[in-house]
């Protein structure tokens, strides 16, 4: 599990920075760069926030990851230990980004 920092503030899921979803999937099968990924797991809070079973926002987190040509990428888990998501004003997926990746 990775550590997530979560930038994108207009969010549903977003806390403090951190995720209250407990899993997100990084989107981004024909990613060259982080600019051509996102977090497909965004749902932009409209209202009711923190939509999940989790109370509580967890900074560890399982990501599953479409990005086959990230360095980071392994079998569609993400293996890096720490995760950027930036976004910070999306109102949807494809406006955020996995600033972590990294091409092969």
């Amino acid at each position: 599990m990775a550590i997530l920092q979560c930038g994108v503030e207009t969010c549903t899921y977003n806390k403090e920075k951190c995720c209250c979803k407990g899993d997100i999937l990084v989107g981004g099968k024909q990613a060259d760069q982080s600019k051509d990924t996102c977090c497909e797991s965004f749902r932009e809070a409209k209202g009711d926030r923190y939509m999940s079973a989790l109370e509580h926002p967890s900074q560890t987190i399982s990501i599953d990851c479409e990005a086959v040509k990230c360095v980071y990428n392994s079998d569609y888990k993400c293996r890096a230990e720490k995760v950027k998501i930036s976004g910070s004003h999306a109102g949807t997926s494809r406006e955020t980004v996995c600033a972590t990746f990294k091409e092969k």
